[in-house]
């Protein structure tokens, strides 16, 4: 059953007609600040973390063959919507036919801050959008790293006042009322733990208005206290037959004796749940909020959290608010908790000037973008079986001219330390990234292959899957190993298993300057070996995990030696590295990346999880996954598959037949869960930013510029 409560804010709409949908858009992952609001601020800061000082550094614009652009007048970082200030890129150019001046803003900023749909389209010219009544191409202008849609026709035609003040770039919207707010609920969950959540949500407005959904966080119960049911006094029973008066017999009701305590019983403990913030541009009655807010009998305030503490009270799921309203300065923040997964997909009608929300497992929109040349951004569900699993993917082609791919990380300088996905992308400069492969969450440092521009910046581990490729756009999938030599003198020839890795094994590593300025202890009673030029300078213990950190020689590297003996290696020894990769032909090739299971070959699908030293537990699992692969044509397929609609995520198997599904004859699976992500000019197109983890290292798109 499910229970209705609507706010109305005049006579006119006591009764909401239905409709249907014509625009649909999901909000993936921008973050506002609500005025007033600690909390929404907060939120706000820790999504753009790290991101602010990145994105200053917007490129000048580069043209790109076949895809006209002009040069920019004014570039900025920061947009402020009537009074409420966000980073997100913005552009102004001179349009050459007319000599007059455009603003154009960056794709997260149109759909994320403005609320404006982006069309599927084959047209590298032209962007179609869609925002209440209004349906107009764009034309969309290369700039570095970011995509800017020219805005101004827009902008006039909604009612806008469009200013530039430094780096800013401020908009004004007129003032628009919200009108009446419906909401509808239902039970979801299993047994006692079933919660009343809001299933859709209708939102009146008395003009077309900019509007924002964003995730908040997930949201984690308390643990229920444990609850014991009163000891029921045991029926007395006569001694067995046959045993006398055997003073060991043991009486039923004796009292001396531990009867067994009555097992506690837990209760149920409520599911987690998500927070989505909706926000729209329009003051609504302060009174009307507050009825709708107003607590009925026993109804807990949202979000609906607080557990009973009589301990002796039958298990009941309290009665709890999961909708809230709230508003300050001309805006009406809708507060609502949904299940793990579930995301609102957000309509909005040319007609009606109404927002409908719904809340549904399958809230992923099809799309196919052509997006810059070489760039075509797809996003679907496909079918398995009975089940559906939404996958956004980017088509990449590697010759394309003026398009190339590079390994990125987190701090150049180093090996050491993981950022979020987009602020690593901004910080290179990519138009698009997907994250690439495993690291030590703990000591942030990487856990297999990576590899730009010939030099080794972290070696493979246990013959893991990989992908090596040139400037050329020819591509090379397998399992690799590198294998090095140190070449000591008397012809000494002592095996280094591992180069610039946190992956620490009993023997010998080298750690090189790539590895950053110094190296600090993995594992207790190391022994650290500094080589300059080529000869050994020095020898001494490393002490314990973490305490010491050791220079690395800009004209040589160390040698950590973990319980391995050091007799050959004395000051003043000549040595030499030898290194080979097996296959052999993946040395041909400048770029690798590391990560694994290797997915498929040869149109074929090898998984060998077990063979790749993955556990059982990661070969069993279901997660959100990151892959990527190429087609017969040589077309670079990067993808990002979530939970499927109303389950879990995907196995390694069924990733693989998704990536075949895709067209893929080579695949290679990513580091997924936390860290899957895949960006494209400025925004995460698969998930929520603040739900995605910092990772370590990826794979940047970069066009048609200087890298």
């Amino acid at each position: 059953m499910s229970s209705r409560f609507m706010i109305e804010l005049m006579p006119a709409f006591l009764k909401l007609i239905a409709f249907t949908p014509l625009v649909v858009f999901t909000a993936l992952c921008f973050t506002t600040t609500h005025p007033g609001s600690a909390q929404a601020q907060a939120i706000n800061q820790e999504v753009w973390e790290g991101l602010d000082s990145d994105v200053q550094q917007v490129p000048s614009l580069t043209s790109v063959q076949a895809f006209a652009t002009q040069p920019m007048l004014r570039q900025g970082t920061q947009i402020s919507l009537n009074g409420r200030t966000w980073p997100a890129a913005w552009s102004q150019w001179q349009q050459a036919a007319e000599g007059a001046i455009r603003t154009g803003i960056s794709d997260a900023g149109v759909t994320q801050l403005l609320g404006v749909e982006l069309l599927s389209t084959g047209d590298l010219t032209q962007q179609p959008v869609r925002w209440f009544s209004q349906l107009a191409p764009l034309t969309p202008q290369l700039a570095g790293s970011y995509r800017y849609l020219d805005m101004s026709d827009f902008a006039q035609a909604a009612g806008w006042q469009m200013q530039v003040i430094g780096n800013t770039l401020s908009i004004s919207s007129p003032a628009a009322t919200v009108q009446a707010i419906e909401a509808t609920m239902q039970n979801w969950g299993e047994k006692e733990a079933v919660v009343s959540l809001p299933r859709s949500i209708v939102i009146e407005l008395d003009r077309p208005t900019p509007w924002q959904a964003n995730f908040s966080a997930t949201l984690t119960p308390p643990e229920p206290a444990p609850v014991k049911p009163p000891n029921t006094p045991k029926p007395q029973t006569p001694p067995a037959e046959g045993a006398g008066n055997n003073r060991q017999q043991e009486a039923a009701d004796d009292t001396s004796k531990p009867q067994g305590e009555t097992p506690e019983v837990q209760k149920p403990k409520p599911p987690k749940l998500d927070e989505w913030v909706i926000t729209v541009d329009g003051q609504i009655d302060p009174a009307l909020v507050q009825r709708l807010n107003a607590l009925e009998p026993g109804e807990i305030a949202y979000p609906g959290y607080q557990l009973p503490d009589a301990k002796d009270k039958p298990v009941i799921p309290p009665k709890a608010r999961r909708l809230k309203v709230e508003t300050a300065a001309n805006q009406t923040t809708v507060r609502l908790l949904v299940p793990p997964g579930w995301r609102p997909l957000v309509v909005t009608s040319p007609n009606t000037n109404r927002l409908q929300i719904d809340i549904q497992p399958d809230s992923l929109v099809e799309k196919d973008i052509l997006w810059a040349p070489g760039v075509r951004w797809h996003q679907q569900y496909l079918t398995l079986g009975q089940d559906r699993f939404p996958v956004v993917w980017l088509e990449i082609d590697l010759r394309q001219s003026g398009l190339s791919l590079k390994p990125i990380w987190s701090e150049p300088a180093t090996q050491v330390g993981t950022a979020p996905l987009i602020a690593t992308a901004n910080r290179w400069q990519a138009s698009a990234a997907i994250n690439g492969g495993f690291f030590n969450r703990n000591n942030t440092m990487p856990l297999g292959a990576l590899r730009r521009d010939n030099q080794w910046l972290s070696s493979p581990i246990l013959n893991r899957g990989a992908m090596a490729w040139n400037d050329s756009g020819s591509v090379k999938m397998g399992r690799l190993a590198l294998k090095e030599t140190l070449i000591a003198a008397a012809g000494v020839s002592l095996p280094v298993l591992y180069l610039n890795s946190a992956f620490v094994q009993q023997g010998i590593s080298r750690y090189s300057p790539e590895w950053g300025l110094t190296y600090t202890a993995l594992s207790d009673g190391e022994t650290i070996v500094t080589v300059e030029n080529n000869r050994v300078t020095g020898q001494q213990p490393a002490g314990e995990v973490g305490k010491t950190a050791f220079p690395i020689p800009r004209n040589g590297y160390l040698l950590v030696l973990r319980k391995a003996a050091t007799d050959a290696l004395a000051t003043g020894t000549s040595v030499a590295i030898e290194s080979v990769t097996a296959p052999a032909d993946f040395s041909d090739y400048p770029h690798i990346i590391g990560a694994g299971p290797l997915l498929m070959q040869n149109g074929q699908i090898v998984l060998d999880a077990k063979a790749e030293g993955f556990s059982d537990a990661f070969i069993q699992q279901t997660a959100s996954r990151s892959a990527i692969g190429t087609t017969a044509t040589g077309t670079l397929l990067i993808a990002a598959v979530h939970n499927r609609a109303g389950g879990a995520g995907s196995t390694l198997a069924e990733l693989a037949q998704l990536m075949r599904q895709l067209g893929a004859v080579e695949a290679l699976n990513l580091d997924g869960g936390s860290s899957t992500g895949l960006y494209l000019g400025g925004q995460l197109l698969d998930r929520p930013a603040r739900t995605a983890a910092r990772v370590h290292n990826g794979l940047g798109v970069f066009l048609d510029r200087p890298r």
